[in-house]
C-alpha cells in the first residue's frame, strides 16, 4: 500500500488496514475509500472526527467549512 496514495480501493484498504490506519493516525492523512474509481467514504484522524461531532455532524461541519472559503 502507498502511503503517499489519497485514494485506496475499499478490498486493497481491507487487507492492508492496519497500514492505513498507521498512515492516518501517524502522518494525520485523510484516506479514501474507493470503489470503481468513484470515492465512497474517508478515514480521517480521531480528533478531527471528534471536532466534526462537536459542530453538529458532517453537514454542519460542510457549511462551516465552506463559509469561511466562500468569498
Amino acid at each position: 500500500m502507498d502511503a503517499n496514495a489519497t485514494d485506496h480501493p475499499i478490498a486493497e484498504a481491507r487487507a492492508n488496514m492496519s497500514d492505513l490506519l498507521a498512515s492516518v493516525r501517524l502522518l494525520r492523512r485523510t484516506k479514501f475509500l474507493t470503489s470503481r474509481g468513484k470515492r465512497h467514504a474517508a478515514v480521517i484522524p480521531a480528533d478531527l472526527g471528534e471536532l466534526i461531532e462537536k459542530v453538529g455532524g458532517p453537514d454542519a461541519a460542510a457549511e462551516l467549512l465552506k463559509s469561511q472559503i466562500e468569498d
